[in-house]
Protein backbone atom coordinates (compact mmCIF):
# COMPACT_ATOMS: atom_id res chain seq x y z
CA UNK A 1 0.00 0.00 0.00
CA UNK A 2 1.22 3.72 -1.20
CA UNK A 3 0.90 6.29 1.76
CA UNK A 4 -0.13 9.41 -0.31
CA UNK A 5 2.19 12.16 0.33
CA UNK A 6 -0.07 14.69 1.23
CA UNK A 7 -3.77 15.06 2.65
CA UNK A 8 -5.38 17.99 2.11
CA UNK A 9 -2.29 19.82 1.84
CA UNK A 10 -0.97 18.20 4.97
CA UNK A 11 2.82 17.01 4.54
CA UNK A 12 2.11 13.21 5.93
CA UNK A 13 5.97 12.35 6.07
CA UNK A 14 6.30 15.62 8.53
CA UNK A 15 3.47 14.63 10.98
CA UNK A 16 4.47 10.60 10.56
CA UNK A 17 8.29 11.75 11.96
CA UNK A 18 6.55 14.23 14.52
CA UNK A 19 4.78 11.02 16.07
CA UNK A 20 7.71 9.03 15.69
CA UNK A 21 9.84 11.74 17.77
CA UNK A 22 7.15 11.97 20.13
CA UNK A 23 6.73 8.61 21.14
CA UNK A 24 10.45 7.35 21.71
CA UNK A 25 9.91 9.36 25.00
CA UNK A 26 6.61 7.67 26.10
CA UNK A 27 4.32 4.74 26.18
CA UNK A 28 1.53 6.54 25.48
CA UNK A 29 0.19 6.28 21.70
CA UNK A 30 -0.74 9.31 19.56
CA UNK A 31 -2.69 8.67 16.28
CA UNK A 32 -3.92 11.26 13.70
CA UNK A 33 -6.71 11.15 11.32
CA UNK A 34 -8.10 13.13 8.86
CA UNK A 35 -11.38 13.29 7.22
CA UNK A 36 -10.78 13.09 3.58
CA UNK A 37 -14.68 14.43 2.26
CA UNK A 38 -16.98 16.39 3.83
CA UNK A 39 -19.53 14.53 6.76
CA UNK A 40 -22.33 15.41 8.17
CA UNK A 41 -22.68 15.97 11.67
CA UNK A 42 -20.51 17.35 14.84
CA UNK A 43 -16.63 16.85 14.83
CA UNK A 44 -16.43 15.40 17.97
CA UNK A 45 -19.03 12.74 16.91
CA UNK A 46 -16.93 11.95 13.86
CA UNK A 47 -13.66 11.81 16.08
CA UNK A 48 -14.86 9.86 18.15
CA UNK A 49 -16.40 7.35 15.62
CA UNK A 50 -12.60 7.45 14.56
CA UNK A 51 -11.49 6.69 17.90
CA UNK A 52 -13.24 3.01 18.05
CA UNK A 53 -12.41 2.35 14.44
CA UNK A 54 -8.91 2.86 14.66
CA UNK A 55 -9.13 0.87 18.01
CA UNK A 56 -7.19 3.50 19.97
CA UNK A 57 -8.68 2.40 23.65
CA UNK A 58 -6.78 -0.73 23.07
CA UNK A 59 -3.63 0.20 24.31
CA UNK A 60 -2.17 -1.42 27.77
CA UNK A 61 -2.61 1.54 29.82
CA UNK A 62 -5.26 3.47 28.21
CA UNK A 63 -3.23 6.25 26.97
CA UNK A 64 -3.72 6.91 23.54
CA UNK A 65 -4.73 9.99 21.54
CA UNK A 66 -6.27 10.91 18.73
CA UNK A 67 -5.55 14.24 16.86
CA UNK A 68 -8.66 14.21 14.30
CA UNK A 69 -8.65 17.21 11.06
CA UNK A 70 -11.54 17.80 9.46
CA UNK A 71 -9.55 20.22 6.67
CA UNK A 72 -12.88 21.15 4.65
CA UNK A 73 -15.07 21.98 6.94
CA UNK A 74 -12.10 23.57 9.17
CA UNK A 75 -12.66 21.67 12.25
CA UNK A 76 -10.54 19.63 14.45
CA UNK A 77 -10.54 17.03 17.91
CA UNK A 78 -8.33 16.19 20.62
CA UNK A 79 -9.50 12.95 22.04
CA UNK A 80 -7.58 11.36 25.03
CA UNK A 81 -8.73 7.96 26.22
CA UNK A 82 -9.62 7.43 29.78
CA UNK A 83 -5.87 6.48 30.79
CA UNK A 84 -4.37 10.17 29.97
CA UNK A 85 -7.94 11.76 30.66
CA UNK A 86 -7.18 10.91 34.23
CA UNK A 87 -4.31 13.07 34.38
CA UNK A 88 -4.54 15.89 31.95
CA UNK A 89 -6.85 18.43 32.34
CA UNK A 90 -9.70 19.06 29.80
CA UNK A 91 -8.14 22.67 29.10
CA UNK A 92 -5.13 21.03 27.73
CA UNK A 93 -7.10 20.01 24.99
CA UNK A 94 -8.92 22.73 24.22
CA UNK A 95 -5.47 24.45 23.88
CA UNK A 96 -4.28 21.90 21.71
CA UNK A 97 -7.46 22.47 19.20
CA UNK A 98 -6.55 26.61 19.54
CA UNK A 99 -2.86 25.87 18.90
CA UNK A 100 -3.71 23.94 15.61
CA UNK A 101 -6.21 26.49 14.31
CA UNK A 102 -3.64 29.08 14.67
CA UNK A 103 -1.73 27.69 12.17
CA UNK A 104 -4.29 26.68 10.26
CA UNK A 105 -5.51 29.87 9.85
CA UNK A 106 -1.54 31.47 8.48
CA UNK A 107 -2.25 28.50 6.03
CA UNK A 108 0.08 26.07 7.36
CA UNK A 109 -2.31 22.83 8.98
CA UNK A 110 1.02 20.73 8.64
CA UNK A 111 3.17 22.81 11.38
CA UNK A 112 -0.07 22.98 13.26
CA UNK A 113 -0.43 19.32 13.75
CA UNK A 114 3.52 18.59 14.36
CA UNK A 115 3.30 21.02 16.60
CA UNK A 116 0.11 19.54 18.51
CA UNK A 117 1.83 15.92 18.44
CA UNK A 118 4.96 17.26 20.08
CA UNK A 119 2.85 18.91 23.22
CA UNK A 120 1.16 15.73 23.15
CA UNK A 121 4.54 13.72 23.15
CA UNK A 122 5.72 16.22 25.79
CA UNK A 123 2.51 15.45 28.08
CA UNK A 124 2.39 11.82 27.66
CA UNK A 125 6.10 11.54 28.19
CA UNK A 126 5.36 13.45 32.07
CA UNK A 127 2.68 11.36 32.75
CA UNK A 128 3.39 7.89 30.60
CA UNK A 129 6.99 7.66 30.46
CA UNK A 130 8.69 5.03 28.68
CA UNK A 131 8.48 1.33 30.31
CA UNK A 132 11.63 -0.29 29.89
CA UNK A 133 11.54 -4.15 27.76
CA UNK A 134 7.65 -3.28 27.72
CA UNK A 135 7.72 0.16 25.46
CA UNK A 136 6.26 -1.65 22.42
CA UNK A 137 4.56 0.68 19.82
CA UNK A 138 0.72 -0.80 19.96
CA UNK A 139 -0.94 1.50 16.99
CA UNK A 140 0.50 2.38 13.75
CA UNK A 141 2.53 5.82 13.56
CA UNK A 142 0.67 6.96 9.89
CA UNK A 143 -1.33 9.72 9.38
CA UNK A 144 -5.03 7.80 8.81
CA UNK A 145 -7.04 9.87 5.82
CA UNK A 146 -10.65 8.52 6.81
CA UNK A 147 -13.41 8.30 3.92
Amino acid sequence: MVTPRQIHGIDVALVKAAICRAERLTSGEIRVAVARYYFWGKVDRAAQHAFKRLRIAHTRQRNGVLIFVAPRRRQLAVIGDVGINARVPAAFWRELVDTVGAHSKKGDLTAGLVDAVARVGTILAETFPPLPGVNVNELPDTVVALP
